[in-house]
């Protein structure tokens, strides 16, 4: 997705470190895939390391069981996508582009990224309404996705016609996040969700937040 400076927006991974945290970057990676191929509760600690070219001995030097290992993935999860919030949401990359413009390219990379990473999200998701941690993890995150695209929206207030855009922007983001766990994440148990495409789904999204802030849309 090519935003007003001619740049593209891209999932930021931040550099490792330490060169002896690369047995663990292949097995969290291993995890993501195989996450996003069957899920977790289908995802056995030998298949993860036999991906990863690993060892289970490597695995509980690093790892008590499973669930901790879900626990890093969060954690690396995060960093990524503050990461990319800065990235995505720099003002310099959005000077003079309308508040239109923004909400369709970071949609469009939304959805882009809930199709790419949906399976380690719907493990995440799952998990945040029975353990703290993981709900701590994602107020942490969305509080700070919030804070950065309110920024940019609110530097263009004089678009917004809702009569509190405080409230709006932040609230009509909660819906936005809403739709992409409600019909990328679930939508196949679901009945009722609507059979779009990528493309269109990610439309009808900045139709609605853009409708809701009180602003005309005209994407790309």
């Amino acid at each position: 997705m090519v935003t007003s400076d001619g740049s593209e927006l891209r999932w930021v991974h931040p550099p490792q470190q330490l060169r002896s945290q690369a047995t663990l970057e292949r097995i969290l990676a291993a995890a993501e895939q195989l996450l996003a191929e069957k899920g977790f509760e289908d995802s056995p600690i030998s298949e993860i390391v036999h991906r990863a070219g690993s060892s289970v001995g490597a695995f509980y030097a690093r790892f008590d069981d499973k669930h901790a290992l879900l626990h890093a993935l969060a954690a690396r999860f995060v960093d990524q996508a503050m990461a990319t919030a800065d990235a995505a949401l720099d003002p310099a990359r959005w000077e003079g582009a309308t508040i239109s413009q923004i909400l369709s390219s970071v949609i469009r990379f939304l959805v882009s990224v809930y199709r790419d990473q949906g399976g380690v999200i719907r493990a995440f998701v799952i998990r945040n309404h029975t353990d703290p941690e993981f709900g701590a993890r994602q107020d942490r995150l969305s509080l700070y996705v919030n804070s950065r695209l309110s920024e940019l929206l609110f530097a263009r207030s004089g678009e917004i016609c809702h009569p509190d855009p405080a409230r709006a922007v932040p609230f009509g983001l909660t819906l936005v996040f809403s739709a992409l766990e409600d019909v990328m994440l679930f939508g196949e148990v679901r009945s009722s969700a609507p059979t779009l495409s990528d493309d269109d789904f990610a439309a009808e999204l900045t139709r609605a937040y853009a409708a809701y802030l009180g602003i005309a849309t005209n994407p790309e």
